[in-house]
């Protein structure tokens, strides 16, 4: 079971009885946010992609990021292609639904999106569709081994200036 490699993984930092699990399901952002209370910019989703040579790469981005993929090419150097379910079972030992950065089956890039960095603490998922841990970002880094922080995100950005908001509104964005 999933959820059991991510306890194992988090026993090395001794965080293993952080991990919350729930009677309701947090397999999406709207869910989890629901089941734990907090606004579903403060899940943090786990994206799957392909990457080089078959081997995915993950980015951890906040529940209400959506990747750009002008961003993610001129950052990564190729397109955005999110793997299939099946894809993201084989490269990640995690389902959908419950897709983290820890406890991974394979060793894989794992890179976290400044989206996240407007919060004190995130939620990230367990490896299963009922769990998630409540971590600081740098806990997530550390935690995560993760390679790097990105701007590969879009949708998320707190304030526009007036003058944009102004030019989108005009625009009919």
């Amino acid at each position: 079971m999933s959820i059991e490699s991510v306890k194992r993984h988090f026993k090395q930092f001794n965080r293993e009885q952080d991990i919350l699990e729930f009677d309701s399901s947090s397999a999406t952002v709207q869910e989890a946010a629901d089941t734990i209370g907090v606004e579903p910019a403060r899940i943090a989703k786990t994206l799957s992609f392909r990457g080089e040579e078959e081997q995915a790469i993950l980015v951890v981005a906040a529940g209400d990021a959506k990747v750009d993929n002008k961003k993610f090419r001129k950052t990564f150097g190729f397109k955005a292609r999110m793997l299939s379910p099946d894809k993201v079972l084989e490269q990640t030992g995690h389902a959908i639904g419950g897709v983290c950065p820890f406890g991974l089956k394979n060793d894989l890039d794992v890179y976290l999106d400044i989206s996240m960095k407007r919060f004190d603490t995130l939620y990230p998922a367990c490896g299963s569709t009922n769990s998630a841990i409540e971590l600081t970002n740098d806990e997530i880094f550390t935690y995560s081994h993760a390679k790097d922080w990105v701007d590969v995100c879009k949708g998320w950005e707190e304030e526009e200036s007036g003058m944009e908001k102004v030019v989108q509104e005009n625009l009919g964005k």
